[in-house]
């Protein structure tokens, strides 16, 4: 390997690279990563020196809080490139805030934000040929901490590991996406983390859903802690639901994830002259609304995803499909967005993000 260190990074080069060896039509979501990682320690209350190194297995303690005590986070970012060979991201501030947000909600020390896009547009531009043109190909990066204090003591840790990790990727979900809208297990809960994008949230989220997959069901929609009439994820993302031609979605809070796709369509419907209503929704809303033919559609919004929609849902029982218009919301956000991630249609938000040498 060779070493190139700057004022701040230290950059260690893989002799050689697996993109070769890669099968990149059956790949499986996050199974295949790119030939480069990142690492950044938190020790005696700084964080060290950034290191770039080959994709590799970390060598670990057993006694590491992360794995007593669960103090551990991450984000789900993409790049993609156009048709030009260009790299871009999308919103990578939002994910950048978030972190951190995440960070702070779990007790971890927060990363600095020139060291997060730095470490992002070098690993971008060492590992740029792993994005690969075309729609649906994407470049999937998992930025995420952990502590690692080697100490089975219940107190927030002293030492924490910064890690950048990316995967090419194709679709996420294969073919319909059918839900059960939860009535006994609940995501979150008021006061808690669910809010932060914590490990935690989604192993506990695993069970109730191998439960409703054991009915033919992929995803559940959960309902809030406490009487479980107000719906309000969708699995791992936002939910939303048209009834006539009105976009509704719930409002973030304790319970709900601030997502970026999310965010990202609501934007879009504003400046497409769309209705949005962000509100608390009942579970009889939209059953009723399912029962009286207006409920259009029902979508999911999250950076794996991007845009998943719903072919039916259960719930107390009973089956309900959806019988979607000819022209969908679904595929309307799903296009809008895509082109601006592939640079493909202006960008009236501002919200790519070129990835570049330049930015380090």
């Amino acid at each position: 390997m060779s070493t190139d260190i700057s004022t701040k990074f230290v950059v260690e080069k893989a002799k050689t690279s697996r993109f070769s060896e890669v099968d990149f039509e059956t790949l499986v979501f996050g199974q295949v990563f790119t030939d480069h990682m990142f690492e950044c320690d938190y020790i005696d209350g700084e964080w060290q020196t950034p290191i770039i190194r080959p994709y590799q297995p970390i060598m670990v303690a057993p006694s590491l809080k992360v794995f007593h005590y669960g103090q551990a986070v991450f984000e789900g970012m993409k790049a993609y490139k156009d048709d030009d060979g260009q790299v871009w991201m999308f919103r990578p501030d939002q994910n950048q805030v978030r972190i951190n947000k995440s960070s702070k909600r779990l007790a971890i020390p927060e990363f600095p934000k020139e060291l997060f896009f730095e470490a992002l547009n070098r690993l971008l531009v060492l590992d740029e040929e792993w994005v690969r043109k075309g729609d649906g190909n994407v470049l999937y990066i998992r930025p995420f901490v952990i502590a690692t204090e080697p100490a089975i003591m219940a107190a927030t840790s002293t030492q924490y590991k910064f890690m950048i990790i990316m995967s090419p990727v194709k679709s996420y979900f294969r073919g319909d996406v059918n839900v059960v809208i939860a009535e006994e297990y609940s995501r979150a809960a008021n006061g808690g983390v669910g809010a932060a994008k914590a490990a935690g949230n989604y192993a506990g989220q695993f069970y109730p859903t191998n439960l409703a997959k054991a009915e033919g069901y992929q995803q559940v929609i959960w309902t809030d802690d406490t009487t479980h009439e107000y719906l309000e994820e969708a699995g791992t993302m936002n939910a939303f639901f048209r009834i006539n031609d009105t976009l509704i979605t719930a409002p973030v809070s304790d319970r709900i994830l601030d997502g970026v796709t999310r965010k990202s369509v609501i934007d879009i419907a504003k400046r497409e002259g769309i209705p949005v209503e962000v509100r608390r929704i009942k579970v009889a809303e939209i059953v009723e609304a399912s029962k009286n033919g207006s409920l259009k559609e029902i979508f999911g919004a999250g950076t794996a995803v991007v845009i998943s929609p719903v072919k039916s849902f259960s719930h107390a029982g009973v089956h309900y499909p959806i019988n979607q218009p000819k022209d969908t919301y679904t595929s309307l956000f799903k296009k809008l967005i895509t082109d601006i991630q592939y640079n493909r249609a202006e960008d009236t938000f501002g919200w790519r993000y070129k990835v570049s040498a330049a930015n380090y």
